[in-house]
């Protein structure tokens, strides 16, 4: 069955805090401790790669990390697949962040070199995601090498009974109950990223006080037939 993605408008947008780190707590503490103190960086200009799956959480975290940085006043570089024409590098950027990178066209894999080479020169963090090991993207051989000789981690997609536990904890922490029969539904219809379905949980229990019902699959239906 196909998996239907979260509606935008229902979540917020990626947290560290909201990040389920599970088998990746690794990856969560470097990229805590490579944001460095609340205030201005400098950060670390060693490159940072995060690999995995889809679903690993590889995106949230440099979501989370952009949303971070802005915060705390920070102008970054951001690169994905969809962005077909990147800008120039800005050395007001204090890090460069690139989502996606075993997916980008030859003319975007040569802004990302360029940004990466601009960036350790100008002391800018650098953050990059992709679905393999640096070994065995097929991008240009100078990206692909400069991907390899910083940090590498490797994210693993939780469990189903990790992900049951998560949201288990999500529902307890709220007060409320959920059946097994509603985490079926969501584990099987939603993203399972797991920021955007602990935010369906707190909907939920929102439409659930609203509605004065107690939270079932027809009302999970009826609440996303209002959205």
């Amino acid at each position: 069955m196909k998996q239907l993605a979260l509606d935008i408008g229902m979540a917020p947008g990626p947290t560290l805090g909201s990040f389920r780190p599970g088998p990746n707590r690794a990856a969560l503490d470097h990229l805590l401790m490579w944001l460095g103190p609340q205030v201005r960086l400098p950060m670390s200009t060693v490159p940072t790669y995060l690999w995995g799956d889809k679903g690993s959480g590889k995106s949230h975290l440099l979501q989370a990390t952009r949303h971070a940085l802005g915060l705390r006043g920070e102008r970054v570089g951001w690169m994905e697949p969809r962005v077909l024409e990147p800008s120039a590098f800005d050395e007001g950027w204090s890090a460069v962040l690139i989502d996606d990178v075993d997916q980008l066209q030859a003319q975007q894999q040569h802004a990302a070199f360029s940004w990466m080479v601009q960036a350790q020169s100008a002391g800018c963090a650098i953050l990059v995601a992709g679905h393999a090991p640096p070994s065995d993207l097929r991008l240009r051989e100078d990206l692909r090498t400069r991907l390899g000789w910083g940090h590498v981690f490797a994210l693993h997609s939780l469990t189903e009974a990790e992900r049951r536990s998560v949201l288990r904890q999500s529902a307890d922490a709220r007060g409320i109950f959920l059946s097994d029969e509603v985490m079926d539904y969501m584990l099987s219809r939603f993203t399972r990223d797991l920021g955007n379905l602990v935010a369906l949980v707190d909907q939920l229990d929102t439409y659930s006080l609203q509605s004065q019902r107690p939270i079932t699959v027809p009302l999970l239906k009826r609440m996303l037939e209002t959205r």
